[in-house]
């Protein structure tokens, strides 16, 4: 079972950048697609981006359409998730999962999770 651990968190201004990383360990990502979910204080966990093995299909959530990009190296063996633009409403942990396919609602093993936190 593939083993993910995300970095690159952290706390910025509203309208500010960051990317966060998604490594694999035990596995190779390859063979699986990868998708960023996020959860905010008292929420459930919601789909953020996914993306395909080959980067051939991505998934964006509405919320997020324009400012986040999803991309891979699979010679890296890491997964990134640009966010561009950042809100307040972007507060949250965010996690990385794997799945056999890029539908948001088929992904597991999922990280230890890094804060994001936007201030205003």
């Amino acid at each position: 079972q593939v083993q993910l651990v995300e970095s690159g968190g952290g706390l910025v201004q509203a309208g500010g950048s960051l990317r966060l990383s998604c490594a694999a360990s035990g596995r190779t990502l390859s063979s699986y697609a990868i998708g960023w979910f996020r959860q905010a204080s008292g929420k459930v966990r919601e789909f953020v981006a996914t993306i395909s093995w080959n980067s051939g299909i991505m998934y964006y959530a509405d919320s997020v359409k324009g400012r986040f990009t999803i991309s891979r190296d699979n010679a890296k063996n890491t997964v990134y998730l640009q966010m561009n633009g950042l809100k307040p409403e972007d507060t949250a942990v965010y996690y990385c999962g794997a799945g056999a396919n890029p539908t948001p609602a088929y992904f597991g093993s999922w990280g230890q999770g890094t804060q994001v936190t936007v201030s205003s």
